[in-house]
């Protein structure tokens, strides 16, 4: 059954009571107040209290200034510290990409399910053996693929390699600049959704897409910045913010990123997360660029929290004019 947590939706066991969702959001032991349809739960009476579909629980807590520790990233229930997610292509090779995965902090990793690795031999590398996924929530992707077909099938594939539901979908449309086909993506999330995948969505920067595959049923809406690997940084940051407004789940800006100022500006507008590659493997010293990339993002999320002062026309005297000597 669904509850609506947070002003997002999350799927509980029918019959869960609030201590099992606690637990199932990392919060077990937290300092928290909590409430359910308006009316506060004391603490020590979560375990009786047993939900209900369509039940709207409030969860809060004291933060101090928003650490990552303290302000997590929360997708299908699962908790994250860090609100980078990032790629493994285009690294030189797997130690560079084993560096600056751990330089970047990300706890979520993206990977393309390709048949490339068949017939590998057993004393070549394998990805996940520097990536773990002890250590990292191995998120694949259906990157490359053209068709509702091709990316259902590859989902199917997915979840029988890793064990789990949690997908990146994305159904290209055009060879040249790797836009979303919109049709395409509807369709495939919604037969995903209707199979009990978890699904994190690629989409363009559409207020009205976005809303609509939210309404699928997708955990995380995914607007791309600007062109995958185009590095221009966010171009239409009003799409983004009012995508963000009238979102339930939570927002990652994926594709176009190209600098760590980019990512503050994804997390200024309110933005849950920022995925990223190409921005990191491509540059001139990746492992530092990870380390950037980082810091940026929890810039950029502080800030939002911290709430920026109004723009101005004019100046406003930052130091007092009383006791002025004339």
């Amino acid at each position: 059954m669904e509850v609506v947590v947070n002003g997002q939706v999350r799927a509980v066991r029918a019959g869960a009571s609030l201590a099992e969702l606690i637990a199932q959001l990392g919060l077990s032991g937290a300092k928290i107040a909590v409430e359910r349809n308006r009316r506060i739960v004391p603490h020590g009476r979560y375990a009786e209290e047993l939900l209900q579909a369509g039940d709207r629980i409030e969860i809060v807590r004291a933060i101090g200034g928003g650490e990552p520790e303290d302000d997590p990233l929360i997708i299908a229930g699962r908790v994250f510290g860090s609100r980078l997610l990032v790629g493994t292509g285009k690294y030189k090779d797997l130690a560079q990409t084993q560096a600056a995965i751990e330089a970047s902090g990300a706890e979520i990793v993206t990977v393309a399910i390709r048949r490339t690795n068949l017939g590998q031999r057993e004393d070549e590398p394998n990805l996940l053996d520097v990536i773990s996924p002890e250590r990292y929530l191995i998120l694949p992707n259906t990157a490359g693929c053209y068709t509702v077909e091709d990316a259902v099938r590859t989902c199917h594939l997915a979840r029988e390699l890793l064990g789990h539901r949690l997908v990146k979908l994305e159904v290209l449309g055009d060879e040249k600049t790797l836009y979303p086909d919109v049709v395409g993506t509807l369709e495939a999330a919604r037969i995903l959704v209707q199979e009990g995948f978890e699904v994190m969505v690629y989409t363009n920067d559409d207020p009205v897409v976005a809303k609509k595959l939210e309404d699928l049923g997708c955990v995380a809406v995914m607007p791309l910045a600007a062109p995958i690997g185009s590095g221009l940084g966010i171009r239409n940051p009003y799409n983004i913010r009012t995508i963000v407004e009238n979102a339930r789940v939570p927002i990652l800006v994926d594709a176009g990123v190209g600098t760590a100022s980019d990512a503050a500006i994804a997390m200024e507008l309110g933005c849950d997360g920022v995925l990223m590659n190409t921005a990191i493997a491509e540059a001139k010293n990746p492992v530092l660029m990870a380390q950037a990339m980082k810091f940026g993002v929890i810039a950029g999320r502080k800030a939002y929290l911290a709430g920026r002062m109004p723009r101005r026309r004019y100046a406003s005297a930052s130091s007092p004019l009383d006791g002025i000597f004339f």
